[in-house]
């Protein structure tokens, strides 16, 4: 028997001043509990993924969701972290417990709270998923990490940066359209191409607008094997799968994204299914760079040739494979630990009709894809209307 998705909740992306990461928990979880029609007592296991890392100084955040109602009191609690895939981590590790037959009901809360300390304080945490520069200063981060494989892509390929900007204003498009993106802005091409005082460049040759944001935020779902919710359909687990490369960066070539490949390979073979009978994925661009790279991972395009599954209109809206419908990371957010959440929670309210913003029409068969570090950790799970 496949698990299924019963339930799910999404908060606002962005920056929420007023909110903590336990408001945050709270509110996802609840939520997700009420579209499920489960009840707290119901919910054998509780699993919260959270990065933070030293952005929020609480780093024993699994029995927040206990204070959601009193019937979780008891109920086993537990944190994965993944670096930017600790949400797809949470996921797969309740569907493994539901599998095992260890549980039949897992609440799963993704939640960050990354606004409202220095900069520097954030910049220094996510670079602690990186082997090499974790610890060290740096005045780029993570951009400068993905900036070098763009480089990289530039000597092997050609220039990038018209097609980076391409990817950045169907992601700000597509994110003016949903309600819980923190970057609801439509730009151009244009304005994305060009280095500006209101685009700087960020890590040459990425501009800001190929950088997804800092964000707070929180999503959740609950799992379970039977639906239970009058409120719609329940979504099915089809196939799921994971794969970890190298830390080191001088073990990995910056292009070849060779262990996401594997993940996702495995994924498609656990569902029985091929990239192309999907109808939407929503797959982790925190920089542009990173979509671009995953078109020709998933085989949408020739290695070195991205750049035709935008000029076909392969990705866009009523193209064969939509990519990132809800805006992506680029514009919906990117709360750390809770991006693998939503994109489980955006890619089944595309299969239920009941996405808020741009709806893949017909949708009956969609993938969710989440790496920590630079390609590094991969989840990529299969979900399917029933």
């Amino acid at each position: 028997m496949r698990p299924h998705l019963l339930g799910w909740s999404h908060t606002a992306f962005g920056k929420q001043p007023d909110a903590t990461l336990e408001s945050l928990v709270v509110e996802a979880g609840r939520a997700a509990l009420a579209d499920a029609e489960v009840a707290p007592d119901q919910v054998d296991l509780v699993v919260v993924g959270h990065f933070n890392s030293g952005m929020h100084p609480l780093g024993f955040p699994s029995s927040l969701p206990m204070l959601i109602d009193d019937g979780l009191f008891g109920v086993p609690a537990l944190r994965t972290e993944n670096a930017c895939a600790s949400g797809s981590a949470a996921v797969h590790t309740g569907l493994a417990h539901l599998l095992a037959g260890r549980a039949r009901t897992v609440l799963v809360v993704g939640a960050e709270k990354m606004t409202g300390v220095p900069a520097a304080t954030v910049g220094a945490a996510l670079l602690g998923a990186d082997y090499d520069l974790a610890g060290a200063a740096s005045s780029t981060g993570f951009a400068g990490l993905f900036a070098e494989v763009a480089l990289e892509y530039e000597r092997r390929h050609g220039p990038v940066g018209d097609t980076l900007a391409a990817i950045a204003a169907k992601s700000h498009r597509l994110g003016a359209a949903n309600p819980f993106a923190h970057l609801r802005k439509d730009l151009s091409e244009e304005f994305c191409a060009t280095a500006s005082a209101a685009n700087p460049m960020v890590a040459a040759p990425l501009r800001r607008t190929d950088c997804s944001p800092v964000s707070d935020g929180a999503a959740a779902l609950v799992l379970g094997l039977e639906p239970t919710s009058s409120r719609h359909a329940a979504v099915r687990v089809a196939g799921w799968g994971s794969a970890n490369d190298h830390l080191p960066r001088e073990r990995r070539d910056p292009l070849a994204f060779a262990a996401t490949e594997l993940a996702w390979h495995r994924a498609m073979k656990d569902a029985g299914v091929s990239t192309s009978e999907l109808d939407l994925v929503e797959l982790h661009d925190c920089f542009t760079i990173a979509e671009l790279q995953m078109y020709e991972v998933l085989g949408l395009a020739p290695r070195g040739e991205g750049w035709r599954a935008l000029a076909d209109g392969v990705v866009l809206p009523g193209g064969a494979l939509p990519v990132n419908p809800s805006g992506g990371l680029k514009s919906k957010g990117h709360p750390v630990g809770a991006t693998g959440v939503s994109q489980h929670v955006s890619v089944a309210m595309q299969l239920t009709g009941t996405f808020p913003g741009v709806q893949v029409e017909g949708a009956r068969l969609g993938a969710v894809h989440n790496m920590g570090g630079l390609a590094v950790a991969n989840h990529v799970t299969v979900l399917a209307a029933d």
